[in-house]
């Protein structure tokens, strides 16, 4: 089994990953705040995590991975754009949770096995706020409910600076409610005009109605879906600290029999023409910005991918180009040999789909994107559709490819003409009858049918006694005639 090594954010370092459990490897990522359409950095954390979502599917096996990545569906950001616009709350986060689907389905994103929306899960976060303030972590105070920050003894560990640092470095919010300056909120009061729930019980009695701290959220949501303890907890750097840091200080203090999460990952930030992306520098976008603009899903992933997830990826012009004509190549090579969803429909059911080993070393050493395509570019010179099978699993591997049937479209070629049912089982009789013929060593039979089918325009490829075929551009369906 392919060994997978990991950058964990907490050890600084590279370790070797071995799952807690190996039949249910647990993977849990910060998800969106659901007012707004994502723009280009959102989708950055999406696509390294759904491939390590897929490489982790491919060594361990499909049906032991989960994957969780959550939707804070309560927050001021959301509240203020109801206000604004005189919207539903619920209204604004169905729908903005819509295009999030719409967006990062077209980017050749998995669905998550998961994908709990915080208001869902309030009296989990309730139940989590009274076990630390009954075990003296947390406090109430003014109708709050405060995190103890000086109770965990390791917070800090996951950032590497000290909490006085943390102080000089951070906004840190003065309230007089506060014990320390660095205690964060679990619980705030709702006015009347914002959405509320009852309230934490402390020492008998109800702090009042108010709504989650954010960094709860997925303290709470996690442990529900995972327990105290799973393997890998992903997002992007800039998550890193206050909200990962907190995130560990809550539940390894409301769980101190568990982990948490074993593995730490953040994929670093991105930038647009070699700067930080923003409104007032006219260089802010959203992911749906680029695909009405003509850009393709599968064009924004390889530009994502191309860069090592540990490093700032920078968005350019030149590299969104270059990353058309690659796949453009690409999918044209797959196409010119005859690759077809009913080939590779074919190749797996047959066990003839194969992955390429040092494909898949490469991109296992820390999620070695730019290694992984290097290799895919090796790959793609193979001569014979045997030999491009290994190419393709990678294709499909790394996202890049979805509807196999669409490749003429995705080359920019002429795409096939579309085949009626009837003319495709007289084909695929015709290739059982060849298929049989062959293997009773009747070869005038079998060499009878081949000119059948290259009379009608059919194309043919061969591979390990799989036959797959396609229309060429001289096919007439009506010279099949009764043959089959």
């Amino acid at each position: 089994m392919t060994t997978i090594r990991l950058h964990d954010t907490k050890t600084r370092r590279k370790v070797e990953f071995t799952p807690i459990d190996p039949e249910n490897i647990r993977l849990y990522v910060c998800g969106p705040t659901v007012y707004d359409r994502a723009h280009l950095g959102n989708a950055r954390p999406v696509l390294v995590f759904d491939l390590l979502y897929r490489l982790l599917r491919e060594i361990f096996g499909p049906d032991h991975v989960a994957y969780a990545r959550n939707f804070t569906d309560v927050d001021d950001k959301i509240n203020a754009r109801a206000a604004q616009t005189g919207r539903p709350i619920r209204e604004i986060t169905n729908e903005t949770i819509l295009w999030y689907h719409q967006d990062m389905d077209a980017l050749g994103a998995l669905r998550p096995d998961h994908e709990p929306r915080a208001t869902d899960y309030i009296g989990q976060m309730v139940a989590m706020i009274e076990r630390l303030v009954l075990s003296g972590h947390a406090y109430a105070a003014e109708g709050h409910v405060m995190f103890s920050v000086s109770s965990h003894a390791e917070y800090g560990a996951l950032s590497g600076r000290a909490v006085e640092d943390m102080i000089a470095g951070a906004r840190v919010e003065v309230a007089p409610y506060k014990r320390d300056p660095m205690d964060f909120v679990l619980w705030k009061p709702s006015r009347d005009d914002e959405p509320g729930w009852d309230g934490p019980v402390v020492e008998g009695q109800s702090v009042g109605r108010g709504r989650p701290g954010w960094h709860i959220e997925c303290s709470a949501m996690s442990y529900q879906l995972f327990g105290e303890s799973f393997d890998i907890h992903g997002g992007g750097i800039d998550l890193q600290f206050p909200h990962h840091e907190n995130e560990i200080a809550q539940s390894a203090c409301a769980h101190p029999e568990g982990d948490f999460a074993r593995i730490w990952m953040h994929n670093e930030m991105l930038q647009v023409e070699g700067k930080k992306m923003s409104k007032s520098l006219g260089n802010f976008f959203t992911v749906r910005d680029l695909l009405d603009r003509g850009v393709p899903g599968e064009v924004i992933r390889l530009v994502m991918l191309g860069t090592h997830y540990r490093k700032p990826m920078d968005w350019t012009e030149d590299k969104r180009a270059e990353a058309e004509a690659t796949l453009a190549k690409w999918y044209g090579i797959l196409h010119a040999h005859g690759f077809t969803a009913r080939m590779v429909k074919g190749l797996k059911a047959s066990g003839e789909w194969c992955m390429d080993k040092e494909f898949l070393g490469v991109l296992a050493n820390d999620l070695n994107t730019p290694g992984a395509i290097a290799r895919m570019h090796v790959l793609a010179a193979a001569k014979t559709p045997a030999k491009l099978v290994p190419f393709a699993a990678t294709l499909e591997l790394m996202g890049l490819i979805e509807d196999w049937d669409a490749l003429a479209t995705l080359a920019g070629a002429d795409a096939a003409p579309a085949i009626a049912p009837e003319v495709d089982a007289a084909v695929t009789a015709l290739l059982s009858r060849r298929a049989q013929a062959r293997a009773a060593k009747d070869w005038a039979e079998a060499d009878r049918i081949r000119d059948i089918l290259s009379a009608a325009g059919v194309q043919v490829t061969d591979m390990g006694g799989q036959a797959s075929w396609q229309p060429g551009p001289d096919f007439d369906e009506t010279k099949l005639g009764g043959s089959a």
